[in-house]
């Protein structure tokens, strides 16, 4: 897989690359070492190089962004800065010339609110579970691939099982009645990454951001993805699907048993109540929900195994975070739409 570099001067030269000369850009605070490589690069171009601040969420007039995370609001303001810049350059004076640090025109506020982007901080109810309630079987999907990037995923993830960052769209299949208050809710994580990633960095830090918020995984289930990488440039498919290999995915799960084991006192505290009433197993090659992890040899079985522990456990309600990788986002997607 191809890399931009290994340190982030190295990386923030390659990201330099779409400077162009005399044409103006825009960037966010970076750490100093990425910053005095755009820095250089941009003088050298004569790019007027401007670091834009984050938005004031009191210009969005009581709303809130459409994007979930606290790093949506750098992304907002990186995005009003371009959009200014544009509308001037296209003659579009009468936007363009508003002061809009102190506010916004209402055009910039309903594209800020409404904005969506699929696989990140997105939640997807499953619509194929025929449950005694809508939302026993919820997914929350983020491609998360990064230590930084898997640490706002966790937040968000937490935030959201709680109750505090629900999506509007969410709301009414993920209800609070006293029905669904008497399930036992359970966090379940659905987990892949591509082998350049060093899972030691990423699953520790989610299981600890997690654990930061008192949520807790009740089982990680780890199998590969669906669709196929190739190098940029490459058109051929292979011939023939070959048998899984799940050697990598043998990896991950033992990262997250051992991260697990580390952790074991505080993690046994808080799953040891519902423990007592999950006895059954409830899917071929999933076992049941008291083994902490499992690996499946497809994404398709991997969801049939959520699906009938939701239908043979009417106690229970799951809320899969999905993560890891872009391509595993997009695939149980694929799996889970109608």
């Amino acid at each position: 897989m191809l890399q931009t570099g290994d340190t982030l001067g190295k990386i923030a030269g390659e990201k330099a690359g779409i400077l162009k000369r005399g044409i103006p850009a825009f960037t966010v605070q970076q750490p100093e070492e990425a910053m005095c490589v755009l820095e250089d690069k941009a003088s050298n171009l004569n790019v007027d190089l401007q670091v834009v601040p984050p938005l004031d969420v009191n210009l969005l007039n009581g709303q809130k962004l459409g994007l979930e995370g606290e790093h949506q609001y750098v992304n907002a303001g990186l995005a009003i800065a371009l959009s200014f810049t544009w509308l001037k350059r296209t003659g579009h004076l009468e936007l363009a010339n508003q002061d809009h640090t102190d506010s916004l025109p209402e055009q910039f506020i309903k594209g800020l609110t409404a904005a969506s982007f699929q696989g990140r901080a997105q939640i997807v109810p499953d619509q194929y579970v025929d449950s005694e309630k809508d939302g026993d079987l919820v997914f929350y999907l983020d491609g998360a691939h990064s230590p930084e990037s898997m640490e706002i995923c966790a937040k968000w993830f937490s935030g959201a099982v709680k109750g505090e960052h629900q999506s509007d769209k969410a709301k009414p299949q993920v209800s609070s009645s006293t029905h669904q208050l008497k399930k036992n809710i359970m966090q379940i994580l659905l987990f892949n990454c591509m082998t350049v990633r060093d899972p030691e960095l990423l699953l520790p830090q989610l299981m600890k951001t997690c654990a930061s918020q008192d949520v807790y995984f009740k089982k990680a289930l780890f199998a590969p993805n669906m669709s196929v990488y190739h190098k940029v440039g490459t058109h051929a498919l292979p011939s023939a699907v070959p048998e899984a290999d799940l050697s990598w995915q043998l990896t991950l799960q033992r990262v997250w048993d051992n991260t697990m084991q580390k952790d074991k006192g505080r993690e046994a505290k808080q799953v040891n109540h519902v423990a007592e009433e999950m006895k059954d197993d409830t899917g071929k090659g999933g076992g049941s929900l008291e083994s902490s992890s499992v690996v499946f040899p497809s994404l398709p079985l991997a969801i049939k195994w959520l699906r009938d522990t939701v239908r043979q456990n009417q106690s229970v309600r799951l809320q899969v975070l999905v993560t890891g990788s872009l391509h595993l986002v997009g695939d149980v997607l694929k799996l889970i739409r109608k």
